[in-house]
């Protein structure tokens, strides 16, 4: 699978504390997996999750799914032990939460090496640097934490996010920007289909690559809503065989649905096609 067409529709955390949790996300349908040394553990338990977590990495059966750590903060007593840890347990990337500056990537890199980084956007201050923490060339995706984002901002739920719209908008044109994958935040009523499924058709709408989730049964919803549907593989389809059609025959323009396709137009189709495929290798491999 080409690394730029991975799916990440589904990045589901798991805390690594937790040997049932590990053992059971190796069954499960999400393109990727949060192994979570932060928020899922509480302090006492922090220095025996690394060693569950290594043996969990170690005895493997994730498939083809990305496995991201998320550590604790460098800032913290259990942070630089957490990325000296992770870098040897031989997983994709590290994530590193809070993230407000260029300058904490390079602190974490100069522990875990070559290994990929993530970044947490959850702060105002991160939110305004989205640009410059995009562009560090260790950073491989950031991940939308809009549960301390709307902590910082003091701002009211709206099923609508208006309060973050900004936040949220300033991180996926810095993603963008510089080619990072880019994963929305956690919708927390687990239990509410509908509204997650709401909320996930907008970050799909916004431009995010996938969402993060806090439950198994949240990743069947999260994958549909950012795979691409039956309709807009048909259409991208129609639109390249168009195209390809009228450039052949060097005459007129090429109409899809009373639509004109441009070049854009099948460089957005043929990005659709290569998920699909990418989706549905993904599937196979299990």
């Amino acid at each position: 699978m080409d690394p730029r067409n991975r799916p990440y529709r589904s990045a589901l955390y798991i805390p690594a504390s937790k040997e049932r949790a590990l053992d059971k996300a190796r069954g499960l349908a999400c393109d990727a997996i949060i192994f979570d040394l932060e928020d899922a553990v509480t302090p006492e338990e922090k220095p025996a999750a690394r060693a569950t977590l290594a043996k969990a990495i170690e005895t493997g059966g994730y498939g083809n799914r990305a496995r991201i750590v998320r550590i604790n903060g460098l800032d913290t007593q259990w942070g630089a032990e957490d990325a000296e840890a992770v870098a040897a347990m031989g997983v994709d990337a590290v994530l590193l939460p809070k993230v407000e500056s260029p300058d904490h990537l390079t602190a974490l890199a100069e522990i875990t090496g070559e290994l990929p980084i993530w970044a947490m956007m959850e702060t105002p201050v991160g939110m305004l640097n989205a640009t410059q923490i995009a562009a560090h060339p260790k950073l491989e995706g950031m991940v939308m934490g809009t549960n301390d984002l709307a902590k910082e901002l003091q701002c009211r739920f709206r099923p609508d996010r208006l309060p973050m719209l900004t936040g949220l908008g300033l991180c996926v044109l810095a993603a963008k920007a510089h080619g990072r994958v880019i994963v929305d935040g956690v919708y927390n009523a687990y239990l509410d289909e509908a509204g997650l499924e709401e909320e996930a058709t907008q970050g799909r709408d916004m431009g995010f690559d996938g969402k993060t989730l806090i439950h198994p049964a949240q990743v069947e919803i999260a994958n549909r809503a950012f795979a691409p549907s039956e309709d807009e593989i048909d259409l991208a389809r129609r639109q390249i065989a168009a195209f390809e059609e009228t450039e052949a025959s060097g005459q007129g323009v090429a109409v899809v649905d009373g639509r004109i396709v441009e070049n854009l137009h099948v460089v957005t189709a043929r990005e659709i096609l290569a998920k699909a495929e990418a989706i549905a290798e993904l599937a196979a491999q299990g």
